[in-house]
């Protein structure tokens, strides 16, 4: 009896330490910290493997991506809230002595491709049960016309009581398909929206994305003055190597957010990795630059650490380029130029900008 029961314990053992290994490999992997929500949360998905939520977790996360806090709050977890990073009072700086690289991020859109290809199929399915519910009631027409001659040539009440059920069994059924239809049509509605919304917002900083960016310059149209920056963070992957991309990501969504303060008024985007893009529409060259000056010293004038462990990162500087065109001009040709000025800012020592 004693060995038996060693054995179920060490059994019993071996699969709790599996479970925990897998929950750990999960909480890695999409770089969520250990909190007990997070845990909750994962430890639902590793023992309902086929349940609903572990299938939608599935679906988010092919291709590489990590889920986001709400990605997880409409899943019906609950996300826990990275510590911030603190912002110092800002020491005399040193001359930076590290080289540039760049640390690409998967980009947002294929996510929200997903979700969209996720809603065809729903609208599909919705077709389907359209052309099904119409069958149905051309089916119920003929059954309505037969009933009633039916009725006419009998004078048998029990008859005439059995057809009635009958012709009322199928209007109901028919009402029933038709209000299943009316919430479907509700569902996709808010599918199409939030699948709609996702394609144009990077997760990660909640800015517009490449994609949002495009269509705001075509819609800028001829006749106005449109100018484009292009800002690079500079030696971002040494953020990365010393503290971690936990740390990296914080540091892109303070940037961001700090460029969007700086610059509101005008679209702020996520154009890639550490790279962001500004467009002034209807605005002077002058402005512009003014502007995005303005922004390149808010950020150079910040100190920041990582509150949990007081780490000091320092200042985390940008280099713009900014181009101008006030005809009809292709985003690419803009751009290009933009990207020239950033890298001819970025020689000139980093942490300016240059304008053409």
């Amino acid at each position: 009896m004693k060995t038996g029961a060693r054995r179920h314990a060490t059994a019993t053992d071996e699969g709790s330490a599996a479970l925990f290994e897998r929950i750990r490999d999960f909480l890695l992997d999409q770089r969520l910290s250990a909190d007990p929500r997070h845990y909750q949360f994962a430890y639902r998905i590793m023992t309902e493997t086929d349940g609903v939520l572990a299938r939608s977790v599935q679906t988010l996360t092919e291709g590489g991506f990590r889920l986001t806090a709400r990605d997880i709050e409409k899943l019906g977890g609950e996300a826990a809230v990275a510590p911030p990073l603190s912002v110092v009072p800002p020491p005399p700086r040193a001359p930076e002595q590290r080289h540039e690289s760049v640390a690409a991020m998967p980009d947002a859109a294929a996510l929200a491709d997903g979700l969209i290809a996720r809603t065809q199929a729903q609208v599909a399915g919705f077709s389907d049960m359209v052309h099904a519910i119409r069958t149905e009631t051309e089916d119920f027409s003929r059954d309505l016309a037969a009933s009633a001659d039916a009725i006419h040539a009998t004078s048998d009440v029990d008859e005439v009581v059995r057809l009635t059920s009958v012709m009322l069994a199928h209007v109901q059924a028919a009402e029933s398909r038709l209000a299943d239809a009316t919430v479907e049509a509700s569902e996709l509605r808010v599918a199409l929206e939030e699948a709609r919304e996702n394609a144009r917002r990077d997760p990660l900083t909640d800015l517009p994305n490449r994609r949002a960016f495009e269509e705001a310059f075509a819609r800028a149209g001829a006749g106005r003055p449109i100018h484009v920056a292009l800002c690079d963070i500079d030696r971002f992957k040494s953020v990365n190597d010393r503290f971690g991309h936990a740390v990296g990501d914080r540091v892109l969504k303070a940037i961001a957010a700090a460029l969007s303060s700086a610059c509101e008024g005008h679209l702020v985007a996520r154009h890639g990795g550490e790279e962001f893009a500004v467009l002034f529409v209807g605005v002077d060259r002058d402005e512009a630059v003014a502007t995005l000056e303005s922004a390149r010293a808010q950020v150079a004038a910040r100190r920041f650490r990582v509150r949990e462990s007081d780490a000091q990162i320092g200042a985390v500087t940008f280099s713009a380029g900014i181009s101008g065109t006030s005809r009809a001009e292709d985003l690419s040709a803009v751009l290009a130029r933009a990207d020239a000025l950033l890298y001819a800012a970025k020689h000139a020592g980093r942490d300016q900008l240059r304008a053409g």
